[in-house]
């Protein structure tokens, strides 16, 4: 994946913006289990009381709490609380005030002032306690004092008796209670004061449902805009994600698209075509899929796991080691199936090269397949590659679908673990429903975050042996370059073409397939080149346009070593017909139009004419815009010859080269096809590979091969006198009367 990491800078800043909003949805989701649990702990429990600073209180409860206060807390209380009293107010306060706290018909009320959440807090501080205090003191009685060794008479008020005590003994007595309440939880002490806040709120007439309303009203909002930004995020992340990886697999299938167009012969001799084909598009679509599965978890899933994991130790650190033995449990988990799978993903690819090889051969000779009845025998090739691959891809899925039960099984473990030792928790009084609650989503979170983790763990082999799949095609060193500092063609020459002692073998071959071959075709003649099967014709023509690079020896064009120019422009002076034509789906006219773009109609047809195209062309329906099927099955081998023919033509080179591109023409076309090519190739070089030797009778020149070596050059005349091999060559296409000119 490294080699390929330079394709991702142009996205650099999409990808950091991909990092922001996934920290952004990170933190809304590990916010909503907080506010899931003040739903439970203070909307349910405490009745949407936050705090336990009274917003109105009874006179008489208030001397209550405050025979468990200091002397310097009740001053607070004095400064922050207004007493509201009938005596003291005018009928209008009154009727107002009354509407609003009923109780204040019976007896006076405290109304708490304007204050800061600083003095909000302290008073948290000041009342908690005190309410906690006389909550017991009114549900138990004088039991209640019994833990605290303080024992009322039997009947006596327990208020009445804590106010006749002297200032000491109260001070005693409340130092023992503080002792008893500092034990428990903050969070039980806030639970147990909110709800005798509950009750005296109603006492007072005021409306406790109302409060608890609103407080669900205003936390469910707020969760509902945490859920809806998540969300919104989520998508942003989803699109950016899609688009980087997207273009960045289009930048990578363009770039080895590109590379692989400059592969010599030597290069596609490495590599197959179905290896390449299978690495466009199969290997890049594995690396996509992992390249949007790094952005959208590979940042995530940590912020999630980690800050989880410290939100869930702030709810209760005693059930910590929960997450712990389930991350575990996990990662070995992840680790056994890595294990196993990760030869079968190095093993699938090679395996889908050989199918798409196979099926490859299949439908190209498919013709030969049939005439030879050997339906049953490719049956069973395709057969034996197919059951491959599916065998190997369903120990894959089968090794896989082991986690998703294995992972429910760890999460529904986890849950009831957590619902077990919290219920524990919460009957004892150490731990809030809310918080057991808010603990057991965290613990989830964590979970799903190291399996999604997992699954880029489990992406990575396949998607990494696909890169490194990739990048052997990318960093392929070519074999045939343009020159750091290249020459250009000398003005006032065209078409000069000389072989000097040229010699050839291909890459990591022992034999020389051609040696010492020199000789020169010159601006208008016919250069032919003859020779038995195997003696090197093909691959002598071949290194003109530099498909292969000579291994000893030069080759000048024009007086120029071929090395030393741009392929581009070398390639720029040759009309090349090769052995196999080949057109290209789309119309005749475009296929035509291929040696030269800015062709107009009126050159198409006339290079249609010179290839002997016109008759076959004009026979056709649609003309020249007859489509072409793929592989131009729809055309027989003279027709597609005759069109890449014109398709060099109209180009207008200085230099044709015809490799065996008349095999499959018959014998009238073939003479009249020569005739043409004499017109329109005046003044041009044209070098013939051919098998037939009428066709090349009329060279100005012909070299004779034979193993790879120079047998002979001259005209037919002369060699027919004097080359035996030529000789024996052309008796055995044609008889003495036909081969005497």
């Amino acid at each position: 994946m490294k080699k390929l990491a330079p394709f991702l800078r142009p996205y650099a800043g999409a990808i950091a913006l991909v990092f922001l909003l996934l920290f952004g949805q990170a933190m809304a989701n590990l916010a909503l289990p907080g506010y899931m649990s003040d739903i439970i702990n203070i909307g349910v429990q405490q009745s949407g009381i936050t705090d336990v600073v009274p917003r109105a209180i009874r006179a008489s409860e208030m001397s209550r709490l405050e025979l468990f206060m200091t002397d310097s807390d009740k001053a607070i209380i004095a400064q922050d609380y207004t007493l509201l009293d009938r005596a003291t107010l005018t009928s209008q306060q009154y009727d107002q005030y009354v509407k609003e706290y009923p109780v204040l018909a019976t007896e006076p009320v405290y109304i708490l002032g304007k204050i800061t959440s600083t003095d909000n807090n302290n008073l948290n501080d000041i009342f908690g306690k005190p309410e906690l205090a006389v909550a017991t003191i009114e549900t138990q009685g004088a039991a209640a004092f019994s833990s605290v060794g303080i024992t009322i008479p039997t009947g006596e008020d327990p208020f009445q008796f804590l106010g006749q005590l002297s200032p000491d003994q109260l001070a005693q007595a409340r130092q023992t209670i503080d002792q008893v309440l500092g034990s428990l939880p903050e969070s039980m002490v806030l639970q147990s004061a909110a709800t005798y806040l509950t009750g005296e709120y109603k006492a007072i007439g005021i409306d406790v449902g109302s409060i608890q309303a609103a407080y669900m009203i205003r936390i469910g909002l707020i969760m509902l805009g945490i859920a809806l930004a998540g969300a919104l995020l989520a998508i942003a992340v989803g699109y950016l994600a899609a688009r980087v990886a997207a273009g960045f697999s289009r930048d990578v299938r363009q770039h080895l698209f590109n590379k692989v167009e400059s592969f010599s012969s030597i290069e596609f001799d490495k590599f197959s075509t179905a290896s390449l084909i299978t690495r466009t598009t199969n290997d890049v679509q594995q690396v996509q899929m992992l390249a949007v599965v790094l952005l959208r978890i590979v940042f995530f899933a940590p912020i999630m796991g980690i800050g989880g994991i410290i939100l869930a130790v702030g709810e209760d650190p005693s059930m910590s080691w929960i997450i712990a033995a389930a991350v575990l449990a996990l990662m070995v988990m992840i680790g056994i199936v890595f294990t196993i799978a990760m030869p079968k993903f190095r093993l699938v690819q090679k395996l889908v090269d050989r199918l798409n090889l196979v099926t490859r051969e299949i439908l190209t000779g498919l013709m030969v397949v049939r005439a030879f009845n050997r339906q049953p025998y490719e049956e069973e090739k395709f057969d034996l590659a197919n059951i491959d691959v599916t065998r190997v891809n369903l120990f894959i899925n089968r090794v896989m679908v082991v986690m998703m039960p294995a992972m429910m099984f760890l999460l529904n473990g986890v849950t009831v673990l957590i619902v077990w030792i919290g219920a524990h928790q919460v009957d004892a009084g150490n731990l809030q429903v809310g918080n057991m609650i808010a603990f057991m989503q965290y613990a989830l979170q964590i979970i799903f975050s190291f399996l999604m983790i997992s699954i880029v763990f489990i992406m990575l082999p396949r998607a990494g042996v696909s890169a490194g799949r990739i990048a052997e095609v990318i960093s392929t060193r070519l074999s045939i370059v343009d020159p750091e500092i290249p020459e250009n063609f000398p003005a006032g020459i065209h078409g000069y073409v000389e072989f000097r002692d040229v010699g050839f073998k291909y890459p990591n071959a022992e034999d020389y397939v051609l040696r010492n071959i020199s000789f020169t075709a010159r601006p208008g003649q016919t250069t032919a080149v003859v020779g038995s099967t195997g003696s090197g014709k093909s691959t002598l023509i071949n290194l003109i346009p530099r498909f292969y690079d000579v291994t000893e020896g030069s080759i000048m064009v024009d007086e120029t070593d071929i090395r030393n120019v741009t392929q581009n422009e070398l390639r720029s002076k040759i009309g090349y017909v090769p052995q196999r034509a080949t057109l290209f789906s789309g119309t005749i006219q475009a296929n035509i139009k291929y040696g030269n773009e800015h062709a107009v109609d009126s050159e198409i047809e006339k290079a249609a004419v010179a290839a002997q195209a016109a008759d076959f062309i004009a026979e056709a329906e649609e003309g020249f815009q007859t489509h072409v099927a793929e592989a131009a099955s729809n055309l027989s081998g003279g027709q597609k010859q005759r069109l890449a023919i014109a398709r060099a033509i109209i180009k207008r080179p200085e230099i044709y080269i015809f490799d065996d591109s008349f095999s499959a023409i018959d014998y009238k076309t073939d003479a009249a096809l020569r005739r043409a090519l004499l017109k329109e190739t005046v003044g041009a070089t044209v070098l013939i590979v051919a098998q037939r030797i009428s066709t090349i009778m009329h060279a100005d020149q012909i070299i004779v091969l034979d193993k790879g070596r120079l047998a002979g050059i001259g005209t037919h005349r002369e060699l027919i006198e004097s080359n035996d091999v030529y000789r024996e060559l052309a008796l055995s296409q044609l008889s003495k009367e036909e081969l005497s000119l």
